[in-house]
């Protein structure tokens, strides 16, 4: 498989997942398109040339209760950066929420942030392969 297309991830509303991935991190909106009782809503962060994200908003008690757990309280989205310290600084500025200071590990800077909806994400700047 060359590689991952798309994900979703689930925001209480199209407008609401805009306005935080694109107004507060600088995610760049790819597609609003509208659809019969949708939207098709996707973004990406800025540089990213093949995965893109789906907002999508829940259509179902289900994916209600999904909203902000979707992967179970894991850290479930992996947000890479060429220079950590300026874009924890960054989101910071921005009013990002961050579970924890930032720490080395063997794989690289990271440090746990997480949307307004609590889906739990790193922060990281990979070392070098």
């Amino acid at each position: 498989m060359p590689h991952i297309g798309a994900f979703t991830i689930l925001v209480p509303s199209y407008d609401a997942g805009i306005a935080f991935y694109c107004g507060k991190l600088g995610f760049n909106l790819l597609q609003d398109l509208p659809q019969p009782g949708k939207r098709w809503v996707t973004i990406a962060p800025p540089g990213a040339t093949e995965t893109r994200i789906v907002l999508a908003e829940p259509t179902s008690e289900r994916q209600q209760a999904a909203l902000g757990n979707q992967t179970g309280g894991r850290i479930g989205f992996f947000l890479h950066t060429d220079n950590f310290a300026r874009d924890h600084a960054a989101m910071r500025a921005a009013g990002v929420q961050f579970d924890e200071e930032p720490r080395h590990e063997p794989y690289g800077v990271v440090a746990v942030w997480r949307d307004p909806w609590g889906n739990g994400w790193d922060l990281i700047e990979p070392t070098a392969t």
